[in-house]
């Protein structure tokens, strides 16, 4: 499941990088632009509870759409037609990546016991985030004549390997659960069971992922593309390298926030992270150019956090209804990807360093307060 996650998110690394040259091409508005970025986490918040739903019934199927889907969508936005045709790529891109995710979040959480289990979340989450920096990294090192079309087909290509791990991976999935008379009904009965036992901290950890959503997809998607190109002079390759800086140091912390998770508290250590990432976000959002570059490093570190909220979900929540929960979560967290980058399109890049300020305020103050009272293990 590693593998297949880091072949299918090169295509999330190359995407900003060239979001500038997009807008000079087509001659796009801020906020024609804020809606292309945002089709992505729109198309995720639409697809997720489906996903979840199709997760929890046949894994090995949701497994096998997302690299086809993925493909689909890069041929779509990669023929640089107009802002429809845009809209409509970056659209299917994002509902290949849901497919994918929640699927191997499902499979993930549930054997999330004993120790070591936050590792074993944000080793996934290492893959994806490893992916990203491939694709980062592809589409700097390209040629800068090239058209940013060529460029993100080229940067996006390790998809296909993606899709070539797919039989073996089903050999290790579980098979569909057996039949049972009235299906349909009992499935309905059980999601609507289990939003009714639904505890508070669900709620209160899905806030925290939306506030993790928001900063990732207004700085990575947005703010850091335009603000470093039109205010401090940055090429592809200058904002390639930005954002893989933040890559890296997402990478290199990962793991090690997983270990600190698993003996210090899941929740405790998420309020140092988001408290990070908002700190990193306020840096992007409003800094000068050593501000703005020390943001980058706070963004990465916080987003060394971003599993962090469904480990604390399945400790509270348990195994009945996971596949829904996490459809659940990944509907709210991909709301703020879409949102993200289209409320900033619509202020335009200078208010909306201001936007992205608030939103860096609020995750400090959430970390703060689970860094005051951390959340009990229910048990």
């Amino acid at each position: 499941m590693c593998l297949f996650l880091f072949f299918s998110t090169f295509c999330n690394g190359a995407f900003g990088p060239v979001l500038p040259e997009i807008a000079r091409s087509r001659e796009l508005a801020d906020w024609q632009l804020g809606v292309v970025a945002g089709a992505f986490g729109f198309a995720r918040m639409a697809g997720a509870m489906p996903a979840g739903l199709l997760a929890g019934r046949r894994l090995a199927t949701s497994f096998t759409l997302a690299p086809g889907v993925m493909v689909l969508g890069l041929l779509v936005l990669g023929t640089g037609g107009p802002f429809p045709v845009l809209v409509l790529g970056r659209a299917l891109m994002g509902l290949a990546h849901t497919l994918g995710m929640v699927s191997g979040l499902t499979a993930v959480l549930e054997d999330d016991r004993g120790a070591g289990a936050a590792v074993r979340l944000n080793t996934y989450e290492f893959s994806g985030m490893f992916g990203i920096l491939g694709g980062l990294t592809l589409v700097g090192l390209l040629p800068k004549t090239w058209d940013w079309n060529v460029s993100l087909l080229a940067a996006s290509s390790p998809v296909l390997l993606g899709a070539a791990v797919v039989p073996l991976l089903r050999r290790h999935l579980p098979g569909p659960p057996p039949s049972r008379p009235h299906a349909a009904a009992a499935a309905s009965d059980s999601e609507h069971s289990s939003t009714a036992r639904t505890p508070a901290v669900v709620w209160m950890m899905l806030g925290v992922g939306m506030l993790f959503a928001f900063c990732w997809s207004s700085v990575s998607q947005f703010l850091i593309p335009l603000r470093g190109t039109r205010e401090f002079g940055l090429d592809r390759a200058g904002i390639s390298r930005l954002l893989a800086m933040a890559q890296v140091v997402d990478l290199v912390a990962l793991i090690p926030v997983g270990q600190l998770a698993d003996r210090l508290g899941r929740s405790r250590v998420l309020g140092a992270v988001a408290l990070a990432l908002g700190l990193g976000t306020l840096g992007t959002g409003l800094g000068s150019f050593p501000l703005f570059v020390l943001g980058c490093v706070g963004f990465g570190l916080g987003l060394a956090g971003w599993m962090l909220p469904l480990g604390v979900i399945r400790e509270h929540a348990g195994r009945e209804g996971l596949a829904w929960r996490t459809g659940l979560y990944r509907a709210g967290v991909d709301a703020a990807v879409f949102l993200g980058p289209v409320v900033s399109g619509l202020l335009g890049a200078r208010a909306a360093g201001w936007f992205v300020a608030a939103v860096g305020l609020a995750a400090c103050l959430a970390g703060a307060r689970l860094l005051w009272r951390p959340l009990a293990v229910a048990r």
